[in-house]
């Protein structure tokens, strides 16, 4: 009999790394519905619906969408539990909307694999136990994750972190470039990149003449999107290159960077590429935030290695005058910067090594026997 599997994924991110596991699970014989965004849908045997472009984040602004996912919830995912009857459904990420995925399939008698735990440890411990009464098994990316699942009772699997089974390995020895070559990475959410890539455009225009800058564009998001911001703020004195970088070709060459927290500071720093981090959200979304949230950092390498590796300027610091300074001074000191390298690359050893998609994808099919 096939192995029915329903993956649910509602951002870029979660999209990218549910159709890696996904491809893996397809190569052991199972068929695949999924919804999500462009990378399930082209591994998908049946693709039931993009909830990705929705651009969702934070906690207030979801609010203004509840009504579209209780649309994709009752007419979408809990008529696919019925008709389709997958053995396994694995919500990706995306906490808010796939808690509510998870309940539905146990209410349905299916078996849950929540693949890529909410960040429980940073804030709402309590999430821990919903998680706990709706999900069969947790496939958990960080090794401290691991403990928590398991203290509270929950199944648990740490099968190491998705980028490894993407990012290419790189040396320790940095870049060889004369004038600094500087990447812009201002997230993959049209919200964000709205917000902090003309902040980023400002920061180029302060620094040194001659620094190169690569603007990393998201695949989610349109070239036109991009011309729309960026014209009439192109870096006065600075070459601007625009990529699309999936196989971080260009990346890997970067003497240093400027990114949005979030999924692109843990690939910079496995690239060993030092980053100066810098977030912005809405006021009512950031004083919330300050309230749930009890780790130090924002930025994941930062939280993994226990110290600030990556400067981070969070809203009203994220300033083109402060970012512009952190990047000159990482530059000035080439000794730091090498030291820096050296550490972001050392968090690979923490990470599981490759294969993640490959160890999720047999707990998942596991889960269907």
């Amino acid at each position: 009999m096939t192995k029915r599997i329903l993956f649910v994924a509602g951002d870029p991110s979660g999209d990218e790394h549910a159709a890696r596991v996904a491809t893996e699970s397809k190569a052991g014989g199972a068929e695949i519905l999924a919804v999500g965004g462009p990378a399930l849908r082209a591994v998908a045997d049946r693709w039931l619906g993009d909830v990705v472009s929705q651009g969702v984040m934070g906690f207030w602004e979801p609010l203004k969408k509840v009504p579209y996912f209780l649309n994709v919830l009752n007419r979408v995912i809990r008529p696919a539990l019925r008709e389709w009857e997958p053995q396994v459904v694995v919500p990706t990420d995306f906490y808010g909307f796939n808690r509510h995925v998870a309940r539905s399939a146990k209410e349905a008698g299916r078996r849950v694999c929540y693949f890529i735990s909410p960040q429980v440890w940073a804030s709402r411990p309590g999430r821990i136990q919903t998680l706990k009464r709706c999900v069969d098994r947790m496939l958990v990316i960080f090794p401290f994750e691991e403990k928590l699942y398991r203290d509270a009772g929950v199944p648990v699997t740490f099968v190491g972190h998705p980028l490894l089974d993407v990012l290419p390995e790189v040396s320790a020895s940095a870049p060889s470039n004369v004038e600094p070559r500087v990447g812009l990475l201002p997230g993959s959410r049209p919200s964000e990149v709205r917000r902090l890539l003309p902040v980023f455009l400002e920061t180029a225009d302060r620094m040194p003449v001659g620094t190169r800058f690569v603007l990393f564009a998201a695949r989610t998001l349109s070239n036109a999107f991009y011309d729309g911001l960026v014209a009439g703020r192109r870096p006065r004195q600075h070459l601007l290159e625009v990529v699309r970088d999936e196989h971080y070709s260009v990346r890997r060459g970067l003497d240093m960077a400027l990114a949005c927290s979030g999924t692109a500071t843990l690939e910079n720093a496995l690239l060993g590429i030092p980053t100066v981090v810098a977030y912005k959200t809405s006021w009512p979304t950031y004083l919330l935030a300050r309230t749930l949230v009890n780790v130090p950092f924002i930025a994941m390498p930062n939280i993994l290695a226990r110290k600030s590796l990556m400067p981070e300027h969070i809203q009203t610091r994220a300033k083109p005058d402060l970012l512009a300074q952190a990047l000159v001074s990482l530059w000035k000191n080439g000794s730091a910067r090498k030291a820096v390298r050296g550490e972001l690359l050392a968090l690979r050893g923490q990470l599981g090594g490759p294969g993640a998609a490959r160890r999720a994808a047999e707990a998942i099919v596991g889960e269907a026997a």
